[in-house]
């Protein structure tokens, strides 16, 4: 007799019926219609994750832009892949991916915030993670043991999120390796200001030099 089954013709009883629930069985011991609502929140969040991303892919030019833009690629390719599983996971419990255009806004915790530099892109992209991060710790408390599925499911875009939250960081600042803490904004991120400073400095010495000459 298997440790968790006192009854195995109960057990089979149980399985037969309502077969068309499909993975729902008896057991499930969370709230589906409220699990499918949230689900439903944190793939309008993913959705909204992709679409700010590819902005920003986009719009990412210049030297310093290659590098943020191929991250952007990235983890929009990765968003998408977790929209994919939370939709799965929605129609698993008899419910309906909401995929409606006019609805995602209204749904999704990050925001879509297309910036007007590269700075102001990765911060924007960085903020989003960070709220995104907050959400689903608390989502995986709320499941616990009730639904450990959706559970393992939420745990994994969270260590997804986590990774990317990081990678916007190194991007946005320059660490120092010693410490492993930022020092300071990567100049990569404001360049039209680190240049103007630099022009700025070339004029005083040129100022300078040129109060040094004697008259001809």
């Amino acid at each position: 007799m298997p440790h968790f089954v006192k009854d195995v013709e109960d057990l089979r009883r149980r399985a037969i019926e309502k077969m068309e629930d499909g993975a729902l069985t008896q057991s499930y011991k969370g709230d589906v219609n409220k699990t499918i609502e949230i689900l439903n929140e944190a793939l309008a969040t993913e959705i909204v994750c992709v679409l700010r991303y590819m902005h920003h892919y986009f719009m990412a030019t210049g030297v310093h832009g290659k590098a943020a833009a191929d991250e952007f690629k990235e983890h929009a390719d990765e968003e998408r892949q977790h929209a994919d599983m939370v939709a799965e996971r929605i129609q698993q419990l008899g419910g309906k991916p909401d995929f409606n255009p006019k609805n995602l806004v209204q749904r999704s915790v990050s925001h879509y915030v297309e910036g007007e530099s590269l700075a102001d892109m990765i911060r924007e992209d960085l903020i989003a993670e960070r709220m995104v991060i907050e959400l689903y710790q608390d989502m995986i408390r709320h499941f616990g043991n009730d639904d450990p599925t959706t559970r393992v499911m939420i745990e994994q875009l969270l260590k997804d999120e986590e990774e990317h939250a990081s990678d916007l960081v190194d991007l946005l600042y320059i660490t120092n390796p010693e410490t492993g803490k930022p020092e300071g904004q990567d100049p990569g991120t404001d360049a039209l200001h680190l240049h103007s400073g630099q022009q700025q400095g070339q004029d005083t010495r040129e100022t300078g030099d040129n109060k040094k000459k004697p008259a001809a």
